[in-house]
């Protein structure tokens, strides 16, 4: 089964104060992918990449994951040096960069309104990230790119945020899974030095030191 087809419809109608946003922004720039944002990857992958949401003139705007704005320039290029990924991003959907044995999904699908989504819409969404993890059979290891996302996945997998506290650089056992935890890879946390490139790519050494071992 492909990732594509457990996410949401094009015209997802679930979220009222997104579906606004969304037809919006349709109105306001036509040739965008204004829609949610479908997962990145192949279902066979093990390992998975969760991130909060898509970014307003990043993904809503490409259609893919983490591509058009800053978040993508940091991540991407990590994949490619931890061979997670092959090929030249240069932050558009067709530039023929394809990830290997990873899979990127948001935790949210839709954008929200300055990347805020509300607690119901991130659990509206939920099902989504839950229909992912279950379509890849292969799965080992899970990043989450921030507390959000860290905490939805938490409980998409039936565990209690409580018992399993986002840290960057924590990583937590649940039900057969890795969970890496990561400081999202936002301009706002490289520029303000809470993410460093370093920091970031220690977390997928040790992915990639967990897959290899």
């Amino acid at each position: 089964m492909s990732l594509c087809e457990v996410g949401p419809d094009r015209d997802c109608p679930l979220c009222p104060r997104l579906v606004a946003f969304r037809e919006t922004w349709r109105a306001r720039e036509p040739g965008w992918h204004n829609a949610p944002v479908q997962s990145f990857g192949s279902a066979d992958s093990r390992l998975l990449i969760v991130g909060l949401a898509p970014g307003l003139r990043g993904a809503n705007r490409t259609g893919r994951p983490f591509t058009g704005d800053y978040a993508g320039d940091l991540l991407y290029s990590t994949l490619i040096a931890f061979g997670f990924a092959q090929g030249e991003f240069k932050a558009r959907p067709d530039d023929g960069l394809t990830l290997v044995d990873a899979a990127i999904a948001n935790a949210v699908r839709c954008v929200p309104p300055e990347n805020k989504p509300t607690t119901e819409e991130i659990r509206t969404c939920r099902p989504f990230l839950r229909a992912s993890i279950d379509a890849m059979p292969r799965l080992r290891v899970v990043v989450a790119l921030g507390k959000i996302a860290h905490d939805s996945l938490v409980v998409a997998l039936g565990r209690r945020m409580s018992a399993h506290r986002f840290g960057h650089g924590a990583v937590h056992e649940i039900g057969g899974l890795a969970v890496f935890d990561s400081y999202h890879c936002s301009r706002y946390n490289t520029n303000t030095g809470v993410l460093t490139p370093a920091m970031f790519r220690d977390v997928f050494a040790a992915v990639r030191e967990r897959l290899d071992g």
